[in-house]
């Protein structure tokens, strides 16, 4: 689902935080698509279960998704950061992100937090694509 308003298009995952914290999951302005920190939900608001490779995926399945809906793709990808709450999973979630957004090879930062919206969650990550700008 989507909405219009002016130049400004929007996506939701159905995330409970959308609505609670007031944002959209993506946002296209132009040939701009700006994805939100994604956590790891499933489609019925629950935690993705498993360690930080199964979360990141679903991080990035919800990425694309957004990107999908607004008109992108995983090549359009420019930018990307990962937050994880432990060290220990950077090459794992490096891995993940090798696979979704490897080709597209966008400017990426990978940074450790002291927590994220659910103590369950191991890492969040979000993105930042320009339409035309791909690999």
């Amino acid at each position: 689902m989507h909405g219009v308003t002016g130049e400004r298009r929007h996506a939701f995952t159905g995330s409970p935080y959308e609505a609670q914290f007031g944002f959209a999951r993506g946002v296209r302005v132009g040939d701009r698509i700006v994805v939100a920190g994604t956590g790891p939900v499933e489609d019925d608001g629950s935690s993705t279960q498993g360690d930080a490779t199964a979360q990141a995926e679903r991080c990035c399945v919800l990425i694309l998704r957004a990107l999908e809906e607004l008109g992108g793709s995983a090549a359009d990808v420019v930018r990307t950061r990962m937050l994880l709450t432990d060290p220990a999973d950077q090459d794992a979630v490096g891995a993940v992100h090798a696979r979704f957004f490897g080709e597209a090879r966008p400017a990426a930062t990978m940074a450790g937090v002291a927590w994220l919206c659910r103590p369950e969650w191991l890492v969040e990550i979000e993105a930042e694509a320009v339409l035309g700008g791909g690999a």
